[in-house]
């Protein structure tokens, strides 16, 4: 196909050679196969962001670094510099959390290089040497849901000993290659130490893996790994090796009702989004 216009710089620049089809268009960036001398990659070319709400870009850029204290203040104001700095600054996030992950062994694509908004990076394939599905586009024995929920709490566990929170992780932004799920997607990630919303989010993530593949094997419904696992790490005894059990005895004490009412808003908004992803 005709090199989009956004490409065309990096096969000027010699980095990708041809462009063979889009494979994706969502609200944040289009995807589109590439070829790499012999190799199939895909180049994830960035959108501008206009579909996030304000709380959330507040949530997930919260302790981010910037440049610069100008470049604070105009993204603090929303002046057209300051959106252009945001938006610069959630695609790298992304970048970086490739990096950082990848270096770490969690099961990410790999990043090859980032070019004027425009991700390098590999290919996932299933087991054909085609793209790799999504979850949600899979439907699993209990067997499978249990073996793939087990491998998705160990990369879970992996990244927050890297110090990174996926943030929206779910069954639409993990893809199911021919050795294994891959999560994708991590523009909104988090620093697990620097954010507050962390651990909000922590088991946001999990309890999506839980109610997604609790579908599949009910028994899995049952379980409370995102809080074991956070409170292991707070505590500093979290390992890529750590045991987990799946059960959470909580500590009593005062209610925080402001924290409670904005998970209940999340848990909407995360369903409202679902729906709308799914076509419902």
């Amino acid at each position: 196909m005709k090199a989009p216009k956004r490409l065309q710089p990096l096969i000027d620049e010699g980095l990708i050679d041809s462009v063979v089809r889009q494979l994706m268009s969502g609200k944040e960036a289009t995807v589109y196969v590439v070829r790499v001398g012999d190799d199939t990659r895909c180049a994830k070319v960035y959108k501008e962001a206009t579909q996030r709400s304000f709380r959330q870009a507040v949530d997930y850029t919260e302790n981010r670094k910037v440049k610069n204290s100008r470049q604070a203040r105009a993204m603090a104001k929303g002046t057209r510099y300051g959106r252009q700095a945001q938006e610069e600054a959630w695609q790298s996030a992304e970048v970086d959390a490739l990096y950082r992950l990848a270096a770490a062994g969690v099961r990410v694509p790999t990043p090859y290089n980032f070019h004027d908004g425009v991700l390098l990076m590999e290919l996932v394939a299933d087991a054909d040497g085609d793209a790799a599905p999504r979850l949600n586009d899979v439907v699993f024995t209990p067997e499978e849901a249990r073996a793939h929920h087990a491998t998705l709490l160990k990369e879970a566990v992996r990244m927050l000993c890297a110090g990174v929170v996926h943030g929206d992780l779910s069954e639409f932004n993990i893809l199911l290659a021919a050795d294994g799920p891959v999560i994708i997607d991590l523009p909104q990630a988090v620093d697990a130490a620097g954010n507050n919303h962390a651990a909000r989010m922590l088991l946001r993530d999990v309890g999506n893996l839980r109610h997604f593949f609790g579908r599949f094997a009910p028994e899995l419904r049952a379980t409370e790994y995102g809080p074991e696992m956070w409170t292991l790490y707070e505590k500093g005894l979290l390992t890529v090796d750590t045991p987990l059990t799946g059960r959470f005895e909580p500590v009593r004490g005062a209610v925080d009702l402001r924290a409670v009412m904005r998970e209940i808003d999340d848990a909407r908004d995360e369903e409202v989004a679902r729906q709308q992803r799914m076509g419902f």
